[in-house]
């Protein structure tokens, strides 16, 4: 997919959404943070409220996204693509397909905001 065909960028986190799954990974993310599961997660929020350089990031930018948790993403998509992919990870689509645009072990290795920034901005451009 060229980056001029990508209509949106779909973040999937490796969570299930609801706020009872919202407290236990606020708690997990607090009492055993090196066991947490959900780089994207981390990256993008800190443990109560999203990361300000994030946020930021996702109010001035032209690019459309949307964000789900992996139980949303299995109900919306699961049907028209299965369930193919790991989580956490970025898909774009376009062209009614989605592609992998971060790959989980990609995100697993990004370390913070910033990089995830740069590493969107490098993509959509190139």
């Amino acid at each position: 997919m060229k980056d001029s065909d990508i209509q949106k960028l779909i973040f999937i986190y490796n969570a299930d959404s609801g706020l009872k799954n919202a407290l236990l990974d606020s708690a997990h993310k607090i009492l055993n943070p090196s066991t947490y599961n959900c780089n994207l997660c981390d990256i993008t929020f800190g443990v109560f409220t999203e990361n300000k350089i994030w946020k930021q990031f996702r109010e001035q930018t032209d690019l459309e996204m949307e964000f789900l948790h992996k139980d949303e993403y299995k109900k919306q998509y699961a049907s028209k693509f299965g369930n193919k992919f790991g989580f956490p990870i970025i898909l774009a689509q376009g062209n009614g397909e989605l592609q992998v645009f971060v790959s989980t072990e990609e995100m697993n290795t990004i370390e913070d905001a910033q990089s995830l920034i740069r590493l969107i901005e490098e993509r959509v451009k190139a």
